[in-house]
Order: structure tokens, then C-alpha cells, then sequence
């Protein structure tokens, strides 16, 4: 048998304003069933087929705050996530792609899969995030 490990590869933003806040978003638990309480995440996801990196970090953010323009300045680092993902036949390790981006204090519409968000100073927001 193989050894060798299969991932997915996802994408997140991380969103900072003029003020040096970083975005976060709390996860409604309910959405996903791995985890069983709320979480702060930053906004992503997922790459879907034929899809670029930067693509799909927009259709992302557009997906989970409304928004139709972000400036992206340059990719920030990548992550082996100690997520698995679960499936019937296997389950899979998620590789996060993670871009600094930047925005204005546009309003935010929430996607269903989140219930609260907050700028946040870096310090607090790598709390949340840890």
C-alpha cells in the first residue's frame, strides 16, 4: 500500500484596511460538521476545476462578504493544514494557498456559512486564528 498522501488545495485572503486590520470571519458550526463550535477563519476556499489561484480567491470573497473587487498584492505563504477531509472511499489533507490582499471598509454581506465577522488588530486576529 501507498504511502503517499492525497490533498486539496484551497485558498484564503488575508484582508487587511488602511488601519492595519485583518479581517475575520466566525464560521457557523452548523455548515460544517467537523466542527462542533465556532471558529474564526479567514475568507476561501476551495480551487475548483480550471480555476486559478487568484480566480478563485475572488470568486471566493465574492461568495462570502459581497464583494465584487479586492486588491490582491502578493501571495503570503502556504500551509499544511492538520485538516483532513473526510469522503466514503478516502480522506484528504488540505494545502492552503494563503494571499495578502488589500480592501477598504466596504459593507459586508455574510454567506450563510459564517455569522459574525470583525477587524481585527494582527495580534488578536492570529489569536482567533490559531
Amino acid at each position: 500500500m501507498s504511502q503517499e498522501d492525497h490533498f486539496h488545495l484551497g485558498v484564503k485572503a488575508l484582508i487587511q484596511n488602511g488601519e492595519g486590520e485583518i479581517l475575520i470571519l466566525q464560521v457557523d458550526p452548523k455548515k460544517f460538521a467537523v466542527h462542533s463550535a465556532i471558529y474564526w477563519d479567514l475568507p476561501g476556499g476551495r480551487i475548483q476545476k480550471n480555476e486559478s489561484l487568484e480566480d478563485a480567491l475572488r470568486r471566493e470573497v465574492e461568495e462570502e462578504l459581497g464583494w465584487d473587487h479586492i486588491t490582491i498584492i502578493q501571495p503570503f505563504c502556504m500551509a499544511l493544514t492538520p485538516r483532513r477531509l473526510v469522503y466514503p472511499d478516502r480522506d484528504v489533507g488540505l494545502i492552503l494557498s494563503i494571499y495578502k490582499c488589500e480592501a477598504s471598509k466596504m459593507p459586508i454581506s455574510l454567506s450563510e456559512e459564517h455569522v459574525n465577522f470583525q477587524w481585527a488588530a494582527p495580534t488578536l486576529a492570529a489569536e482567533c486564528l490559531a
